[in-house]
């Protein structure tokens, strides 16, 4: 054997010989583990989301004894789906699940449940009531500051009038049939509010309400007031009818309320109002350590909500050091 033959040799197996440590020091790191809790996320795409996964990543930090999966959904309910299948597989001590669509994850959680597995949902629910907890905040409740606030900027109770755009996020979604519903308890009492469209989707996207802004401007000469189901739609609406030169003319409302985007986007004059929205995911893992542990656990934990306007915007955004 050359000497160069046995400088590769050496190589390879000092290589060998540092990978089988690194793999043998994370499963050892692994077994130290107290819990396995698997997290189904249904998207990262969205900013509120991106949010939710740095909370329960930046909680997670603070118990060394449990070894969190998070898991993406990529928007897909077949994808999630099989993500959640998976976790179960993994026998995880704990599954939590932020549901793409309530009737969509169902079926699947009820096997997680049937596995014996605790399972905790996540700021959309589902059609079972068999899981450990729910946590979320009270979406109808949102919907509802969010119907009253309009009715205050289109003239008052009793008085209030104008044309509205209403943009939902996805039709399947319990949030946005509840962020729907809160609303219409108070703007369907005012005979002068005109809604111009028909349950219009956008997905939760900014670029898809984008679009159905742009369609509602070129149909209607006077639009008074926008109400996004979240911020990103809300700021696309704006986006639509800046570019037209028509947003000086309208209020926007949006819901989610995170620091960096729709407190922004309100303390810059984007946005009329945003309304928080604040996201369960290190409350949701505190509750599943909590469980694990022995401790009894609410059926529902509701988080809470603002407004947020130009009055309380800057001091949002200060508190947040922003």
């Amino acid at each position: 054997m050359t000497r160069r033959d046995m400088l590769k040799l050496a190589t390879f197996a000092a290589a060998l010989l540092t990978t089988t440590a690194l793999f043998s020091s994370n499963h050892a790191l692994a077994q130290d583990k107290k819990w396995k809790i698997g997290f189904s996320q249904v998207t990262t795409i969205e900013p509120w989301r991106a949010q939710f996964n740095k909370d329960i990543i930046a909680e997670a930090a603070k118990h060394p004894e449990v070894e969190l999966i998070i898991t993406d959904g990529e928007d897909k309910t077949e994808k999630q789906v099989a993500d959640v299948e998976n976790l179960i597989r993994q026998e995880v001590d704990a599954l939590l699940v932020s549901p793409k669509e309530s009737a969509g994850l169902t079926g699947v959680v009820q096997q997680a449940i049937d596995a014996k597995i605790p399972v905790f949902v996540l700021d959309r629910n589902v059609d079972t009531k068999d899981y450990t907890q729910f946590v979320g905040g009270d979406n109808k409740l949102i919907g509802r500051a969010a119907g009253e606030y309009a009715v205050e900027l289109l003239g008052g109770k009793g008085k209030a009038a104008g044309n509205v755009v209403e943009i939902w996020g996805g039709m399947g979604t319990q949030p946005a049939h509840d962020r729907h519903d809160g609303f219409h308890e108070f703007t369907d009492k005012e005979p002068g509010i005109k809604y111009l469209l028909d349950q219009q989707s956008g997905d939760w996207k900014q670029d898809q309400a984008y679009n159905i802004m742009a369609n509602a401007l070129k149909t209607n000469e006077k639009i008074d007031l926008v109400y996004g189901h979240n911020d990103p739609m809300a700021y696309g609406a704006y986006l639509a009818a800046k570019d037209v030169g028509r947003e000086k003319d309208i209020k926007f409302i949006g819901i989610d309320g995170l620091p960096n985007e729709g407190v922004q986007m309100v303390n810059k004059g984007e946005l009329t109002a945003t309304f928080t929205y604040v996201t369960p995911g290190a409350e949701g893992l505190r509750q599943a350590i909590k469980f694990l542990n022995g401790e009894k656990v609410e059926k529902t934990i509701t988080l809470p909500t603002e407004k947020v306007t130009k009055d309380n915007a800057a001091k949002i955004l200060k508190d947040n050091g922003l």
